[in-house]
């Protein structure tokens, strides 16, 4: 575990959402503030605004990822293979860690609830979601990335 992955699951349960928690945790590293990454990131919660797509926390390493190491030259293939390289490995090793990176399937769920509206921040909500964990680990995983560590994924399912 690592400070960014307890900053992570701190953010989500103060109620950040996944996305935001995962990328504000590297807030510092991004040279912005925790308020401007949590709005740049605000759409991606709840695997794309509640669509229980894309989860996230993935979706939040992504944004950091890109934000560090991403190339801005729409001409360089090179360089766009690269980073299409190392999200795919990013996502790969959250898949490989949680078995999917699909917001509805880590929940659970067999079809989104159908709704945009978030739900209570209560006690319970906290009990039956495993994103506080998710964030951390997600987190995690892209701080050993960024450090060019890759330990066995030793996330267990709570």
């Amino acid at each position: 575990m690592s400070a960014h992955g307890d900053e992570a699951c701190r953010l989500f349960c103060s109620g950040y959402n996944c996305a935001q928690s995962v990328a504000g945790a590297f807030a510092d590293e991004l040279g912005l503030p925790l308020e401007t990454v949590a709005r740049m990131v605000s759409g991606f919660g709840g695997g794309f605004g509640r669509l229980r797509e894309v989860c996230g926390c993935v979706s939040g390493m992504t944004f950091v990822y890109s934000a560090l190491r991403g190339y801005g030259v729409p001409g360089d293939l090179q360089e766009k293979t690269a980073v299409y390289t190392d999200v795919q490995a990013l996502a790969n090793r959250f898949r490989q860690c949680h078995g999917s990176i699909v917001c509805k399937e880590l929940l659970g769920l067999d079809r989104p609830e159908g709704t945009p509206r978030p739900e209570a921040r209560t006690p319970e909500y906290y009990r039956k979601r495993p994103c506080p964990e998710l964030a951390r680990s997600a987190a995690d995983i892209l701080e050993q990335f960024l450090n060019e560590e890759v330990p066995p994924c030793d996330w267990k399912a709570p």
